[in-house]
């Protein structure tokens, strides 16, 4: 488990990381969103202590990273995917790594062969695409066969078959029981990977909560209606106390409604129903409504 305690984090006069406060814990993907400027690679590389808090702590399974004897064999991370000596071979990076950590040669080769870089395991890193380079820090981020991963947009430079490896990769883990912490921007990835959010902004925590309920609270859900008669059934599901909105294409949207009772007071009123269909925001619906308020940087629509 990861335990982040009042984190706090300045440069000159921004803060960075504001009293941040959450857990994560094992068994599940947990994803760690917010925009651009929002300090989740800062709370992440404090979380492995490659930059220092000026306040607040961070523990995994109870300690802190400087506290462990072998880190790789506790936590393994991918934070950014070409830093690597370009000079070395992909086995030669990862059996670096692994001699550091009392880790065998034998376990260099499984991973190599369990992200796919068996057949370029001998050439130079440097030479590699973004793709490659993630997939060989995935492999880093493996080799201990830590009970904690993080992850910091690791399907960046992925292909579509690279993307669903990783995302089954990393539901596979939280299913073993470990702590998967992972952070990116793509929202459609996220919904498909994720159980549970931490969502932040300048900062702060703006939400701790399963994806589920993310979506549920901080979108909007109706039911979409085409009927040839919208006036006359928005009067009748008025007369219901169901709430109805004007939606575009002279369609209607009620809101707070069951789809059956819809149909049911159609049904007795004589009107004839085209569409209706229950209607739910995506997730990155609901992240841009949570996160309105706390995006630093943002274009002008219109402006070229």
């Amino acid at each position: 488990m990861i335990e982040v305690r009042k984190l706090t984090k300045r440069y000159g006069p921004k803060v960075a990381v504001d009293d941040l406060t959450f857990e994560v814990k094992p068994g599940r993907v947990t994803g760690f969103l917010g925009p651009n400027g929002a300090g989740k690679s800062t709370t992440m590389r404090m979380v492995l202590e490659l930059d220092r808090p000026d306040a607040g702590e961070v523990l995994l399974d109870g300690k802190r990273y400087r506290d462990l004897r072998h880190p790789l064999r506790k936590v393994g991370s991918l934070l950014e995917a070409k830093a690597v000596h370009g000079g070395r071979s992909a086995y030669h990076h990862l059996l670096w790594l692994a001699q550091t950590n009392g880790i065998g040669k034998r376990r260099v080769r499984e991973v190599i062969e369990e992200v796919g870089l068996d057949s370029v395991a001998g050439k130079h890193a440097g030479g590699f695409s973004l793709g490659m380079s993630q997939r060989l820090g995935i492999a880093a981020a493996l080799l201990g066969d830590p009970e904690i991963l993080l992850f910091d947009e690791p399907v960046n430079g992925l292909d579509p078959e690279g993307i669903r490896w990783i995302r089954t990769l990393m539901q596979d883990l939280a299913a073993e029981g470990r702590t998967v912490f992972v952070s990116s921007h793509l929202m459609s990835e996220m919904a498909l990977t994720a159980a549970h959010l931490i969502v932040i902004g300048r900062g702060r925590l703006l939400a701790d909560t399963a994806v589920a309920g993310f979506i549920e609270r901080n979108s909007r859900s109706y039911m979409r209606i085409r009927t040839p008669d919208p006036d006359r059934l928005r009067e009748v599901l008025g007369a219901a106390g169901i709430q109805v909105d004007q939606g575009p294409g002279g369609t209607l949207e009620a809101v707070g409604a069951e789809l059956g009772s819809i149909g049911h007071l159609a049904a007795l009123n004589g009107l004839r129903i085209d569409e209706l269909s229950p209607q739910s925001a995506s997730l990155e619906e609901a992240f841009m409504q949570l996160t309105a308020g706390s995006v630093e940087y943002r274009a002008e629509e219109g402006k070229r």
